[in-house]
């Protein structure tokens, strides 16, 4: 896509996800089809972290009805996001080669 039409990343992502999708935006050569890839991916980042947080503040146990305990659901909703956030990059080939303008980017600040 042309930089003047760069598409721009949704309002609703954390401001680090937007600044990783505009990253992504600008380094890789991307179609429509691509761009709607990697809003899911994003989103699935940004959902992925708010488990954590949730997990972080509640532990990864609750209360089960029984008197016992169980995963919380944010449990579950973590694995998903990162599964599907795994496979939405594998899918844009983001995950094996950078592209040469990039090399020297230090992709450890997204994490």
């Amino acid at each position: 896509m042309l930089a003047n039409n760069a598409p721009q990343p949704p309002a609703h992502l954390r401001p680090e996800t937007r600044e990783w999708f505009r990253s992504v935006v600008a380094d890789w050569a991307l179609q429509s089809h691509h761009v709607r890839l990697l809003t899911l991916a994003a989103e699935s980042w940004d959902r992925c972290q708010q488990a954590r947080e949730i997990l972080a503040k509640e532990g990864i146990t609750i209360a089960g009805r029984e008197g016992g305990v169980r995963p919380h659901p944010a449990v579950a909703i973590e694995r998903d996001a990162k599964i599907s956030f795994a496979r939405l990059i594998a899918q844009l080939n983001l995950d094996v080669e950078e592209p040469v303008a990039a090399k020297d980017r230090d992709w450890r600040e997204w994490v």
